[in-house]
């Protein structure tokens, strides 16, 4: 696995670098702020980024909005000392596809890294239940009778979309529906396009709050 790291202390980069690769893990490349981390991203193609919230200039979420900018289809993990709720909510809206926190055993780290690469969505234990209660509350109670966005999806789209709500990557869909990344990737452009939203998470979190993947009679 192939990892980058961008944080802005030089104690913890170096520091998480040695424990990486003390269990066999690749860091090809450790940035001490975001615009270096965004280059080190496009011209390194890592498995996965490691990145800091609360950075100067270009904090966390802004790189993230840039990846999504720059169609980087690489999985990018929060790793933070904030426990704050809009924090996690912002990260997940804006593609982070793990939100892990800085005081957690390195082992952990490893096995989050390995599900994250997997397909999955993975956040700190301690704050599954702050997860859940996004899930259930969400931030766009405005939209909760609003099932318009919804009606103009293909079949096909909507197939996607519910793939999209159990955590799973463009690879991951492309393998279960026999289809290539690209055409996964289109279709993912079309369902951000239609539901007004600029993540793939924000997408997945719509869709698991408005229930439209258990509803009985969907295609």
């Amino acid at each position: 696995m192939k990892v980058l790291i961008v944080d802005d202390h030089a104690l913890f980069r170096v520091g998480l670098q040695g424990l990486l690769e003390r269990r066999g893990l690749q860091v090809v490349g450790a940035a001490a702020e975001g615009e270096e981390g965004l280059r080190l991203a496009q011209t390194l193609n890592p498995d996965v980024v490691l990145l800091d919230l609360r950075m100067p200039d270009l904090g966390g979420l802004s790189v993230l909005r840039h990846m999504a900018e720059y169609e980087l289809d690489i999985p990018v993990v929060m790793l933070t000392t904030s426990a704050d709720e809009s924090d996690l909510s912002e990260s997940l809206r804006n593609g982070a596809r793990g939100y892990l926190l800085k005081d957690m055993e390195p082992d952990e780290l490893v096995l989050a890294l390995q599900e994250i690469i997997a397909g999955k969505i993975v956040v700190a234990p301690a704050l599954t239940s702050v997860l859940a209660d996004l899930v259930r509350h969400g931030e766009r109670r405005e939209r909760k009778d609003d099932m318009a966005p919804f009606s103009s999806l293909t079949p096909r789209e909507h197939e996607i979309l519910c793939h999209l709500s159990e955590g799973q990557s463009n690879k991951v869909i492309a393998r279960h529906l026999d289809i290539s990344d690209g055409t996964v990737k289109l279709h993912v452009k079309a369902i951000l396009r239609k539901l007004s939203v600029h993540s793939r998470v924000e997408a997945a979190v719509m869709a698991v709050e408005k229930g439209v993947c258990n509803r009985s009679g969907r295609e």
